[in-house]
């Protein structure tokens, strides 16, 4: 298959995409690493009338700072994230996860905004987002917002995003002293979209779990600190809760019992991390 045809715009700055998205509405599609969206062109699962390239905008291009999170605009890579100095010491949790997150042809050219707008449940990008309680900012020509991840993915790769916005960047909460991250999926094979992924938060109040590849968007539930019976009998709710199903790449059973043993996991490393008596990085699974 190819895909059905389509009017291409090099944006030159933020105005010329947002008048693009003016005019077109529902009829444009972003485009900035185009890893999600090409495959979907290509089966002709969307056939928008006009894709906006934002790659060439030198406003989208670096990483910045702001008020104790990164925010990353629409044109970062995720290979350039993921390379960025003190990016394990300030994000440990998406230093983590990064290296799953495709290959590194696809890391390569993928945005991280670009996954984020894809909403893939399974992807370790929103998920990360969710679990941090990271936020998404949106901007057309009407006005900008932010609105926070839980909110933005509601439901199998749909958004809050209204036609005529774009994800213009997003932004993670920094680590704070005293807090500790994990993150760890199961998939067919390393690259694979996660079969069940778990990313941990731990501070000094609660225990916060993020699971994806299981509901249709990635979901987030806090705990007090737990232990023993009283964590699996609120990891065991939790995945119930989640309403998986059944397909060709595990039960509904199986997605339980990884969110039971991988969410333990994770939150065992975290608490570990939080203490200090261990650093952070990805519990190594196996499918």
């Amino acid at each position: 298959m190819k895909p059905a045809p389509f009017d291409y715009l090099r944006a030159a700055s933020l105005d010329d995409a947002l008048e693009a998205l003016r005019q077109h509405g529902p009829e444009a599609r972003i485009i900035a690493g185009g890893q999600s969206l090409m495959p979907m062109l290509n089966m002709r699962l969307t056939k928008p009338a006009v894709l906006v390239d934002v790659m060439r905008i030198p406003a989208l291009k670096e990483p910045r700072p702001d008020k104790g999170t990164l925010v990353i605009p629409a044109g970062v890579r995720q290979a350039i994230l993921l390379d960025r100095p003190g990016l394990a010491r300030d994000l440990p949790l998406l230093a983590a996860a990064l290296p799953w997150v495709g290959h590194i042809q696809t890391r390569a050219r993928g945005t991280l905004c670009g996954s984020v707008a894809h909403a893939d449940p399974s992807a370790e990008i929103p998920l990360c987002l969710v679990a941090l309680r990271g936020e998404v900012h949106l901007r057309s020509r009407r006005k900008a917002r932010r609105v926070a991840a839980e909110d933005f993915f509601t439901g199998m790769m749909v958004t809050d995003r209204a036609d005529d916005e774009m994800i213009e960047a997003i932004a993670y909460p920094l680590r704070r002293e005293g807090t500790g991250t994990a993150f760890a999926e199961v998939g067919r094979r390393h690259g694979d979209y996660a079969i069940v992924a778990c990313a941990a938060v731990v501070d000094g109040t609660r225990m916060r779990l993020a699971v994806g590849g299981v509901a249709d968007r990635p979901t987030a539930r806090d705990f007090p600190h737990l232990d023993g019976s009283a964590l699996d009998d609120a990891l065991n709710a939790f995945a119930w809760d989640l309403g998986a199903g059944d397909d060709l790449h595990g039960t509904a059973r199986y997605r339980r019992d990884l969110v039971r043993s991988l969410g333990r996991r994770v939150l065992e490393q975290a608490v570990k991390v939080a203490r200090g008596d261990t650093h952070q990085e990805a519990v190594p699974c196996h499918s």
